[in-house]
């Protein structure tokens, strides 16, 4: 790269040079043939219009014009180095900027919501832009309308990074006065019931326990169908109808509203909740610190990699059977 008439390269030399007043010793440092440092000593003398650098019987000397650009060639490069090879540490405190991120309703109020409190002191020039989940998230990050996605470990990219969060598994809820909440929920009564579900954007993309259950030989009677995974508890409260819900969420939900919780009478795989990024971001301070601060709030989950052991009395359900099974389904763009 040159400025005006100087190759930039050529000051690296320079500092080397004007530092070992040896074009051999010069030539070691740099990692370079001594020709390559006599010819850099060439082209310097040419621009500057001075030796720089005399023979006086077997010592080199600096000559007074090289002296005078020991300290400038010095500071110019240490302000290269900590101004463009080293990144700013981050200060969450006085960070500006707006960070985006892709989650669904769920994701927001288990873990989002906290986390997002803290930053109020923490990082209180930061903010946060909650995006909902549409069709194709993955093409939102690799496009860059967001900067992190918050979703199932099924439904993330292979070819961005993405850190593990937490695991969380499904329960029955129904309401208070429902009679049949009063009973056990046999895998019967399940699929007697009326049920509520969420889907999601145009083309109404089912939860993952949606999905799920469709693979069952019984099919259960959907009666309503759902935007967002919130609006569920309201839409049972007062009837006869069952909702499959995360564990955290019904939970939440369980403190204010009449519901009841109840065990699934069949064996659904627990979500692994999941950040992703796109990889060009790797280096982002900002978004590290974030990923951070949601794997702190997440806590720390054992998460076991082989199959997940059911129950109940069916089969070991093999997740990478349905994780392939699960993509089939969904395609990413």
């Amino acid at each position: 790269m040159r400025f005006g008439r100087l190759d930039l390269n050529l000051l690296v030399a320079l500092d080397a040079l004007l530092t070992e007043r040896s074009v051999s010793l010069a030539a070691e440092r740099l990692c370079l043939s001594q020709s390559a440092t006599s010819s850099a000593l060439g082209r310097l003398r040419e621009y500057f219009g001075d030796d720089l650098l005399v023979l006086k019987g077997r010592n080199m000397l600096l000559t007074a014009r090289a002296e005078e650009l020991i300290e400038p060639v010095r500071t110019v490069l240490e302000q290269i180095r900590t101004t463009v090879a080293v990144a700013p540490a981050f200060d969450p405190s006085t960070a500006d900027r707006v960070i985006r991120i892709m989650a669904s309703d769920y994701s927001t109020e288990v873990l989002l919501a906290g986390v997002i409190a803290d930053l109020e002191a923490e990082a209180p020039r930061i903010r946060l832009e909650i995006v909902p989940m549409h069709d194709y998230p993955i093409e939102a990050i690799e496009r860059g309308y967001i900067d992190l996605l918050l979703t199932i470990d099924y439904a993330i990219s292979a070819d961005h990074p993405s850190q593990l969060l937490f695991e969380d598994d499904y329960v029955v809820v129904g309401a208070s006065n429902n009679p049949s909440m009063q009973l056990p929920m046999t895998r019967e009564l399940y699929f007697d019931l009326g049920h509520v579900t969420a889907r999601f954007g145009k083309a109404r993309v089912p939860a993952f326990d949606d999905w799920f259950v469709r693979r069952q030989k019984q099919q259960r009677r959907i009666e309503v169908v759902a935007p967002t995974f919130l609006s569920l508890p309201g839409l049972i409260v007062g009837t006869k109808r069952i909702a499959t819900m995360h564990r955290r969420m019904a939970e939440i939900c369980a403190r204010t509203l009449p519901l009841v919780i109840r065990e699934v009478p069949f064996a659904i795989p627990p979500i692994r909740e999941t950040v992703q990024w796109n990889i060009t971001n790797s280096n982002d301070r900002a978004l590290r610190w974030m990923v951070e601060r949601l794997q702190a709030a997440a806590g720390e989950r054992v998460v076991d990699d082989g199959n997940i052991v059911s129950l109940h009395s069916e089969p070991s359900l093999d997740r990478a059977v349905i994780e392939a099974e699960y993509r089939l389904n969904h395609p990413q763009r």
